[in-house]
């Protein structure tokens, strides 16, 4: 695997990551505890900022993805997927204050280390 391949695999991981951040803060400041049901939640989603860039990250991300599977075997490049699960974690604990569990720490490390024995068989 070449060093830009290995860029393009964590740049789009990593967007999905920043991704799914942003979607969290969108849909949270959306419902913002109205009860309008659930057209008007969809509404509401559909106008906010954090939805709207979260949703373009996918996208941006999804075509680095592309990108990569035309130039890596699918079995060496997804299991880079599981970098996501990292960052998303630390994404939460971070800037959205949720809890880390024990549990939830042992598994994200083996998933991360998962990656590398998968890194390492390239």
């Amino acid at each position: 695997m070449t060093v830009r391949l290995l860029l393009l695999i964590l740049a789009s991981v990593s967007l999905s990551a920043l991704a799914q951040l942003t979607l969290k803060i969108g849909t949270t400041a959306a419902a913002g505890g109205r009860s309008t049901g659930i057209g008007g939640e969809i509404g509401g989603l559909a106008q906010s900022p954090m939805i709207i860039l979260g949703l373009g990250l996918y996208g941006i991300g999804a075509l680095l993805w592309l990108f990569v599977l035309g130039r890596a075997p699918l079995s060496l490049a997804y299991p880079f997927v599981g970098i996501g699960f990292i960052l998303t974690m630390l994404a939460g604990a971070f800037w959205l204050n949720e809890s880390i569990s024990v549990a939830r720490v042992a598994g994200t490390l083996l998933i991360a280390i998962g990656c590398v024995l998968v890194a390492r068989s390239a």
